[in-house]
């Protein structure tokens, strides 16, 4: 445990070095795409205490996240569904970590991971976190077809079969894999709960929450269709060194479920108050890259998406 506290302790020095008071965020977010780029138009501007810097890494070819175009992906027959194995038990604890809620999970051994689908190797499960808006307008860091949800999940796993451990991986070549799942507005999570009811406990910057055990894949949406791309890191160091697989459904969840993330604060205990919101990076350059999907992609989704 010592050693891990102490590289989560680090790592997140050296983000709080890097982005130092953070790039401008829109209360009402629009995006706008183009074939060459994406970007958020800005309006009303929000501060975040951690987060400035350049939108992307000079000479980076492969930054996160992106706006998916569901027509340009392409259909690869050999993408099978994700094998995907949590321990509950594996659950260590929830945090504010400044920046995101995120819960942290015992990676020493292979009981939680996935395996299959795009990845080669199996990958351990390091921890999980979130993504939201301010409003239910935005929030997501991923767009389909320039279209924001409210919030988006990623599970972190590292590559334990190149990497003796989660530092190395997240600067080796195809060290992590990340999965994403948006969440939208609609019905009750049930399992979700268990993560909103804790919440108080990590109001502030640093807070720890104790954790039963709590299996993320009850997270995950019933389709197991997705998107997949060579990416990066959405946080500092910003390493190109994720496999990104986006679930092609989203998960719903309660507004009341969805406003109670908006109830935590980047600030410290006894510093001034920054509510934590608009937690996400901008969309980056798609370039010479491909979207894959594991499903025949036809223009039905577009129209789903605006339902």
């Amino acid at each position: 445990m010592s050693g891990r506290n102490a590289w989560k302790t680090s790592a997140f020095s050296v983000v709080e070095q890097m982005w130092a008071p953070l790039w401008s965020r829109p209360m009402r977010p629009e995006r706008w795409c183009s074939q060459q780029s994406c970007a958020r138009q800005t309006s009303t501007n929000t501060l975040h205490p951690l987060r400035m810097g350049p939108v992307s890494v000079p000479g980076g070819t492969r930054q996160s996240p992106i706006n998916i175009q569901w027509r340009d992906s392409v259909y690869d027959p050999r993408l099978k569904p994700l094998r995907v194995s949590y321990d509950a038990v594996s659950c260590l604890y929830a945090w504010n970590t400044g920046y995101l809620f995120q819960v942290e999970f015992d990676d020493v051994t292979e009981a939680s991971g996935i395996s299959g689908g795009p990845l080669e190797n199996h990958y351990r499960l390091k921890q999980f976190h979130f993504h939201w808006g301010a409003v239910n307008e935005g929030g997501s860091e991923h767009t389909v077809d320039g279209h924001a949800y409210p919030a988006e999940l990623h599970l972190v796993h590292w590559n334990s079969v190149k990497y003796q451990n989660y530092k190395e991986a997240v600067v080796g070549e195809n060290g992590l894999a990340v999965i994403g799942v948006f969440l939208k507005l609609g019905a009750h999570h049930q399992m979700l709960q268990s993560l909103v009811d804790i919440l108080p406990e990590t109001k502030h910057k640093d807070a720890r929450a104790a954790m039963g055990p709590f299996d993320p894949s009850s997270l995950l949406p019933a389709c197991q269709d997705y998107w997949t791309y060579a990416g990066s890191l959405t946080t500092p160091p910003l390493t190109e060194s994720v496999t990104w697989i986006i679930q092609k459904e989203p998960v719903e969840v309660a507004p009341s479920q969805l406003s109670a993330f908006r109830t935590l604060l980047f600030s410290a205990l006894g510093e001034e108050e920054k509510m934590m919101v608009n937690n996400y990076r901008p969309l980056q350059p798609l370039m010479n890259r491909k979207v894959w999907a594991s499903f025949q992609t036809t223009n039905e989704g577009t129209r789903s998406l605006r339902r």
